[in-house]
């Protein structure tokens, strides 16, 4: 019996874009999950009023209670990383699917929105990994 040898190479992209889609989407979950804990901060914090009153106790209380039972990820920084997130982008319409997590705590330290914005394009537009825009900020 004659196979066509180019099944076995069709699969195996078939396979791999399927695991690329996988990881992408449970990226794209996690960032969403730290808007959201950004956003649930924020409102907390403020509780209708312009600035803050207790910030840096609260994220630090937040990271006690929460990094023992999931871990780094929610240690002091990344909580206020999380909020941070969350001040710079509002709205969960302004997010890109195509960014990770790890190129918006690169962005998210970005000083002015136009900074913000031509980043992201470039970001997108040239599909850079982390470290190359780590390399291009």
């Amino acid at each position: 019996m004659l196979v066509n040898k180019s099944i076995i190479s069709d699969i195996k992209i078939i396979i791999a874009n399927s695991k690329d889609n996988a990881i992408r989407a449970v990226d794209n979950q996690r960032t969403l999950m730290y808007w959201h804990i950004g956003e649930r901060i924020f409102e907390e914090e403020q509780q209708g009023k312009e600035r803050a009153d207790y910030g840096k106790f609260l994220t630090k209380y937040i990271s006690e209670e929460l990094e023992p039972e999931y871990g780094s990820g929610f240690s002091k920084r990344q909580i206020e990383l999380f909020r941070q997130f969350y001040r710079t982008f509002p709205n969960t319409n302004t997010l890109y699917s195509q960014l990770s997590w790890s190129q918006y705590k690169i962005i998210i330290r970005l000083d002015s929105q136009d900074k913000i914005d031509f980043y992201i394009a470039e970001t997108v537009k040239n599909n850079w990994t982390v470290r190359q825009l780590e390399r291009q900020v």
